[in-house]
């Protein structure tokens, strides 16, 4: 098993760069997947970016434009969501999320393992 917390959420006004952390307790970090999901005020909880075990490949939708990157750092049990320019449709609670199959995590579909969130808020 692995818990996961995130790190990192605040307010923040449009244009600025934000980096989000979230450390996993546990045994083999590296044997995980891992996600960051996010989920505004009344809609779905949506994809934001997923990176393989090793870091090898990511997935970013579309709509983002290029403007986040997620990394992680096996050996500080650490994944990592810079985003920069951020805009008010990136407010919601960002979740960290991680499964032994990457997946279900790139298909947002029953992974097992989630964090409880922490709130980005885009606001001038």
């Amino acid at each position: 098993q692995v818990r996961l917390e995130e790190f990192g959420g605040r307010m923040v006004q449009p244009g600025a760069s934000l980096r989000l952390s979230c450390v996993a307790s546990g045994r083999s970090f590296s044997s995980y997947g891992m996600g960051w999901f996010r989920q505004a005020p009344g809609k779905e909880r949506e994809t934001v970016a997923t990176i393989t075990q090793h870091g090898g490949n990511m997935f970013y939708p579309s709509f983002l434009q290029g403007r986040f990157t997620i990394s992680r750092d096996n050996a500080k049990n650490t994944v990592y969501l810079q985003m920069n320019n951020l805009k008010p449709e990136d407010t919601g609670v960002y979740f960290c999320a991680g499964d032994l199959s990457y997946l279900k995590v790139r298909n947002n579909d029953g992974i097992n393992y989630w964090g409880k969130g922490t709130l980005v808020t885009v606001s001038s």
